[in-house]
Order: C-alpha cells, then sequence, then structure tokens
C-alpha cells in the first residue's frame, strides 16, 4: 500500500489517495520517516522479525501441523519467551496455520454373536503408571492402489504409541502384529488391562487367546458407541489429520508405512500433547521412572 502511494502521490496527493484507501496519511508519512531513519524503527518490529524464523522453523519441524498454541508451547521450551498472542499475530503475518481435524470414519464391524471380556474400563482412560491401562483400534487409508489399514496400540498413561502396523487387509493379523510390536516393546506388563472396542478382530479367538498368554487382562467397550474407546479414537484422530489428510494423496502402502513410522516416531518424543501437560510422551514416562526411582531411593 506504502508503494502504491509512493507510485502516484505525484499525479494525485498522498490525502486523496489515503481518502480512498484504509491508510491514514499519518500512517503513510510514519512507515516514509522509518524507511530513511531506521532508527525510528521500534523496537517490536525488530524483536517480531526476529520472532519469525524461529516459528517458521519450529513450524516446520513438526510437520507442518502445530497451530499458534503449540507453536508458542514450543518456542517457550526452547528459552524463547514470547506471548502467545505475538505469535498468533506474526503466524497469521506469515501465512502459517496448523491442522484441523475432519470428521472420524467408523471401520471396524461389531460382532453381536462372538463372545467378549467385560468393560473393566468403563469410559475412565486414565492409568497412574506406564503399563497399565492400553487401548486399541485401527483406521484406513485411501491410497491410489487401494485401501491400506492402520492399527494402534497406545499406552494410556503417557499417551504413547507402544506398537503399530499397516497391511492391505483388516483381517486379525493386522491387530495382532501391532499387539505384538507392543508386547516386544513393553515387558513389565503385570496388573495390564487391554481395552478396546467389539471390533470381530479384537474378539477373535487369537487375539484373545495372546493377551490371555501374556497375563494382559482383555477389557472391550459394551455400549458400541465412540466413546466406549474414545482415546484410542483420539488417537487415530490426529493421526488421520496430521499425516493422512495433511500430506496426501497416498500412493500405496509403502508411502503410508514410512509416513507413519516417521509420525509414531515424532509423536512418541516431540510432539507437545495438552492432556500429559504439554510434553511429549516420552518426556511423561521418563518423569515417571525418574520419581519412581528417587522414591525408592528414599
Amino acid at each position: 500500500m506504502v508503494a502504491f502511494i509512493n507510485e502516484h502521490r505525484d499525479q494525485y496527493g498522498v490525502e486523496p489517495i489515503c481518502a480512498q484507501l484504509p491508510i491514514a496519511p499519518s500512517t503513510y508519512y510514519q512507515h516514509r520517516a522509518r524507511e530513511v531513519d531506521a532508527t525510528k524503527i521500534p523496537a517490536r518490529h525488530h524483536r517480531d522479525q526476529a520472532l519469525k524464523p524461529h516459528m517458521q522453523r519450529v513450524w516446520e519441524e513438526n510437520y507442518r501441523v502445530y497451530g499458534a498454541r503449540k507453536v508458542w508451547l514450543q518456542l517457550n521450551r526452547e528459552g524463547i519467551n514470547v506471548a502467545r498472542c505475538t505469535v498468533e499475530r506474526l503466524m497469521r503475518e506469515i501465512g502459517l496455520r496448523g491442522v484441523v481435524r475432519g470428521k472420524k470414519q467408523i471401520t471396524t464391524i461389531s460382532d453381536s454373536t462372538q463372545e467378549r471380556a467385560p468393560d473393566l474400563v468403563k469410559r475412565i482412560f486414565k492409568a497412574s503408571r506406564p503399563n497399565q491401562l492400553w487401548v486399541a483400534d485401527f483406521t484406513y487409508v485411501a491410497t491410489w492402489s487401494g485401501f491400506v489399514y492402520v492399527a494402534f496400540v497406545v499406552d494410556v498413561y503417557a499417551r504413547s504409541i507402544v506398537g503399530w502396523r499397516v497391511s492391505t487387509s483388516m483381517k486379525t493379523e493386522l491387530v495382532m502384529d501391532a499387539l505384538e510390536q507392543a508386547l516386544w516393546a513393553r515387558k513389565n506388563r503385570l496388573g495390564l488391562v487391554h481395552h478396546s472396542d467389539r471390533g470381530s478382530q479384537y474378539l477373535s479367538i487369537r487375539y484373545t487367546e495372546r493377551l490371555a498368554e501374556a497375563g494382559i487382562n482383555a477389557s472391550v467397550g459394551t455400549t458400541g458407541d465412540s466413546y466406549d474407546n474414545a482415546l484410542a479414537e483420539t488417537i487415530i484422530g490426529l493421526y488421520k489429520t496430521e499425516v493422512i489428510h495433511h500430506r496426501g494423496p497416498w500412493k500405496g502402502r509403502e508411502a503410508v508405512e514410512y509416513a507413519t513410522l516417521e509420525w509414531v516416531d515424532w509423536f512418541n518424543n516431540r510432539r507437545l500433547l495438552e492432556p500429559i501437560g504439554n510434553i511429549p510422551p516420552a518426556e511423561r514416562e521418563m518423569e515417571y521412572y525418574r520419581l519412581e526411582e528417587s522414591s525408592e531411593a528414599a
């Protein structure tokens, strides 16, 4: 706008041009004075220019999914003290925005004829320690070569993803493989409860027998609505928003698998999660074990 006035001021004059534009003559003259004398540029402008690259970096490093609140939290974690309103204003100026969740799609098919374990969770998705409660669910991804399916096992305490698998089939092998990865990753499973919805894959004989063999107490939602396994669906919602809808379209299974591998590593080790205090899941678990060791030493 200032450049436009500069270009036409000799022909029409500053005041008549400003009368037709959303800018006051005093604002124009202030900008002109700053162009001539850099000492008249306010300190806030210099700080804004210094902050913008940091905001761009944080946004890029976190797969371009963070909104203003997450960028603000990460900057402060790095020791860059800045107000949230400043982050919001500057992100608008440079055109940065976070991803927004879409509607949930239902994939798990319930089988009312299958026997199922009791509901040990009752929609209370809380845990006082790691390996106390796991939740499991899976979703689908449309690719150029057909649908692929992604299963997750999540530790409720810190929302850590302890097992996952990508497959072109949504048969029992999909959820079994995710469970096996979780069992391999987590050895201390005393008193662990595994909760799922009423999908036939999770009610299969092979799956329930594997849980029993590992000494895990099975739990299955009773009412059959989304609240029965809300935490797992929340994690899947984040996955669909931050990976599938954000980075697609997808060519095939290999592309989805690699992107999921990247996302799980970022999610567990670097993503800030509000429900656990705006820290990454790994940091939350490390803090638990550190306090446990201190207590035992005392």
